[in-house]
């Protein structure tokens, strides 16, 4: 009978084995296995999902293919695309590196949350690297290497190559566990930053961190930025399309948000984008036909782009020779993203509305901006107090 099934065992391993029938065409009996579990149980509990897709007429039939192939010759191709090439980029290598290597082999089919589980545990361990370099990943790494596989077998679900995504019975690192990972976010204040700012005065690469300092910007939309982006009659400055390094090669796109938004400048930053105009236009005059003019703003003597990463190794390497030039007052090391942390941690601080902040960093809504700095607003939320209480019983606050 059509459906008839029962629990086959293989070495240590259980199967479950689905009777579909006679052939139309030959007439030869139809048994498919489906599998592989590690307990009984668990085989109990698929048999019971199987069946119920048999009666809903959503059954899959068990096909012959590997996670590696599922992943590198369906998958990663369907994708490309629909997504950023950095996100693109980063789907690919760390499937590569962690995933690929460790259970690649496995039949699709045969996937399961136990095998998952084990490869969640042995990341945290030696990271399991295809490169051989050493180090266990961090909860927040492994939890991002779940959500790619999640996403990825939530397509073969849609493309009927299995009847069900077996990430749902796996147990990644937490949500929490992977905010606690996280790196602990470092700023300056004011008066460091302009520390900084006045002494690399002079390096040509000072303009580009002081514009990320006093927008708050990505560094890939900033360096996305042309002339005709910036208005400097209203002072603002439309931001719609970002640079990004993929494999070390530059990469025009779409911002992070995939959409364009529009920020006010200050009057200094103003100032400073008209003299760093009048020096470029001064390169493009001496190179002649020799310059590459893409209207880009930040640019090398020839106009070419910067590459994201220099400008974040300059950023380093300069804050390497100030601290030893200042064993007295150096400063907190930072990566170059925390120039945007910076700027809005000064914002919050100075009172300037969340919402605010949010829409000139791009955030999708407050909420957004209010996780992310909440170490800033939970200072806040005393001040609020004194401010309130004072205007109500009077003083000054």
């Amino acid at each position: 009978m059509k459906g008839a099934e029962g629990i086959a065992k293989k070495g240590t391993r259980y199967y479950v084995v689905i009777d579909l029938g006679p052939d139309p065409e030959t007439g030869k009996r139809r048994r498919k296995w489906h599998g592989s579990w590690t307990t009984m149980t668990e085989a109990k509990a698929a048999r019971v999902e199987i069946l119920g897709t048999i009666q809903t007429a959503t059954y899959v039939p068990p096909r012959r293919q590997t996670l590696a192939a599922f992943l590198t010759d369906d998958w990663l191709p369907a994708i490309k695309g629909t997504v950023r090439p950095s996100t693109f980029e980063s789907y690919r290598r760390y499937l590569a590196l962690h995933v690929i290597p460790q259970i690649g082999g496995v039949q699709l089919r045969d996937l399961d949350g136990a095998r998952l589980n084990a490869l969640y545990a042995r990341l945290r361990t030696d990271g399991a690297r295809l490169d051989s370099r050493p180090g266990a990943l961090s909860p927040r790494t492994v939890r991002y290497i779940h959500t790619i596989l999640h996403r990825a077998l939530r397509d073969a679900v849609r493309w009927g190559r299995v009847a069900r995504n077996v990430a749902d019975a796996a147990d990644p690192p937490s949500n929490k566990a992977a905010q606690e990972a996280a790196p602990e976010m470092t700023t300056w204040s004011g008066a460091e930053l302009v520390r900084f700012l006045d002494w690399t005065e002079g390096d040509r690469y000072n303009i580009a961190w002081a514009f990320l300092a006093t927008t708050g910007m990505r560094r890939g939309e900033a360096l996305g930025l042309t002339w005709e982006d910036i208005d400097f009659d209203a002072n603002k400055a439309s931001i719609r399309r970002a640079i990004t390094a993929i494999n070390h090669s530059i990469e025009r796109g779409a911002t992070k948000s995939g959409k364009s938004r529009v920020i006010e400048l200050d009057t200094r930053t103003v100032a400073a984008l008209r003299s760093h105009r009048a020096r470029q236009a001064a390169e493009k005059l001496r190179l002649g036909s020799g310059y590459q003019d893409q209207g880009l703003i930040f640019t090398l003597p020839d106009g070419r782009p910067y590459h994201p990463e220099r400008l974040s190794r300059e950023f380093d390497r300069k804050q390497s020779a100030y601290n030893r030039e200042h064993p007295g007052s150096t400063l907190p090391r930072l990566r170059l993203h925390d120039l945007r942390h910076t700027w809005a941690t000064l914002a919050l601080k100075a009172g300037v509305h969340p919402k605010v902040v949010a829409e000139r960093l791009g955030h999708a809504n407050t909420n957004v901006t209010l996780n992310v700095y909440s170490h800033v607003t939970a200072g806040m939320q005393s001040d609020a107090a004194e401010k309130v209480a004072a205007s109500i019983f009077g003083g000054g606050a």
